[in-house]
């Protein structure tokens, strides 16, 4: 695999028939799009799940977010060998089953130990639509083309998150906090629906892999010692701490330093534009320019805003529309470095390419709610926890894919082939 554009990069693949392009590219979206959506919809229901639990702290609270993302991280290890071993389709299906029943659970929980439980399922559930997504378009796409359709997908399906917490404060109008998850329930049979009658088996027999464990543990073994892999696994976790640790605290932040009350999710829809815009950014430009040379200068550009968002709040200069300016340009940067780390974290590892998502998924997701609740939970009222975090995790994961990179920044690699 290289960083070069080839024939193959401009093709429409048909191992996804009878989907269309098109279809596909959609279904993929709504697939990868359940994980965000059962995360940011609960964003206005904490205050309310607090007081039905009696729940006083809201760094508490973040547990509700927290486990869920958890059961999401740990469970893509389960997911990738088992999608190896017996295909995507049941993989995923199963996933989507677990996850409604999850949901239910939720519905009924009589305790804040129940729906931590529930929300802890869900995350696990929904690790295989993670895992899956990633491995059926890799089975489908490589090189600057695969690129292409992940920053395409991330494009559509962060719509959802963006809408998801004023959708989330529209159903809190009109009953309890419950009712966000019926509404993601239905969400996930729809998605069940779809897969079970539309989405094909990408993975054929021939290529599938065994599950002793010798060999899931060579497998693993691959991919962790791929310099490649695992350098931009550990840059992604580390970008995307950034991203857990706002959504962690972002409620708080609205509502109690800036005072926004229900308007909380109109500024959360805001700043989360910024991955929307630059997931259609990448997919118009990355066949010209390359992955390398996107990640690389957006890596670049978001350790310069964060280091402007630690000066302002040093300072003492931070308004809202500073904070949201530099949040909406974090996220754009954001959007630009995780498609395509994603893309050049799987471009060697096609021959195990659910083995290896689900190392990605896993270290990028683990990796990143430890940082991530590290800067939510020092939450002080202020916004310096957040500042010096995000300038922090910006800086080591700059230096991190130097290092994976050998020092070599924004260029493409070059072979034949």
């Amino acid at each position: 695999m290289t960083d070069v554009q080839t024939n193959a990069d401009t093709t429409v693949s048909a191992a996804h028939g009878p989907m269309g392009f098109a279809e596909f590219v959609l279904a993929i979206a709504a697939v990868m799009a359940l994980n965000p959506l059962a995360m940011d919809m609960m964003l206005p229901a904490l205050p309310n799940i607090g007081a039905a639990f009696a729940i006083a702290d809201g760094n508490r609270l973040q547990t509700v977010l927290a486990l869920f993302l958890t059961g999401f991280g740990a469970g893509q290890l389960v997911m990738g060998p088992l999608a190896d071993r017996f295909g995507r389709r049941p993989i995923l299906i199963g996933g989507l089953t677990l996850y409604a029943v999850a949901s239910v659970l939720a519905i009924v929980a009589p305790s804040f130990g129940t729906l931590l439980l529930a929300r802890a399922v869900q995350g696990f559930a929904t690790s295989a639509t993670r895992v899956i997504a990633t491995s059926i378009v890799r089975d489908c796409y490589a090189g600057r083309r695969m690129a292409g359709v992940m920053s395409l997908t991330i494009m559509i399906f962060i719509a959802v998150p963006v809408l998801a917490p004023s959708f989330g404060q529209l159903v809190m109008l009109a009953t309890q906090w419950r009712g966000i998850f019926v509404i993601l329930l239905a969400y996930g049979l729809l998605v069940l629906a779809w897969s079970a009658t539309r989405m094909p088996e990408t993975l054929p027999r021939s290529r599938r892999k065994s599950l002793a464990i010798p060999d899931v543990l060579d497998a693993y073994r691959q991919t962790i010692t791929n310099r490649q892999t695992l350098g931009y696994a550990l840059a992604a976790g580390g970008v995307q701490g950034t991203l857990f640790a706002f959504v962690f605290a972002s409620q708080q932040v609205f509502t109690g330093i800036y005072g926004l009350g229900h308007y909380f999710p109109l500024a959360f829809a805001l700043c989360a534009m910024g991955v929307a815009v630059a997931g259609f950014f990448n997919a118009r430009v990355v066949g010209r320019l390359g992955m390398r040379v996107m990640s690389h200068g957006a890596l670049v550009g978001f350790v310069v805003i964060a280091s402007a968002m630690l000066g302002a709040e040093l300072l003492h200069a931070l308004p809202l529309w500073l904070f949201l300016a530099l949040s909406v340009g974090m996220m754009f940067a954001f959007g630009l470095t995780f498609a395509n780390f994603t893309a050049l974290a799987m471009e060697p590892q096609g021959h195990i390419a659910g083995t290896a998502s689900s190392f990605y998924g896993s270290i990028t997701t683990l990796l990143g709610i430890g940082v991530g609740a590290v800067i939510g939970q020092s939450y002080d009222g202020t916004l310096m926890p957040f500042a010096i975090g995000f300038f922090l995790c910006a800086l080591a994961s700059l230096a991190v894919v130097a290092v994976a990179e050998k020092g070599r920044l924004f260029q493409p690699h070059h072979t034949a082939g």
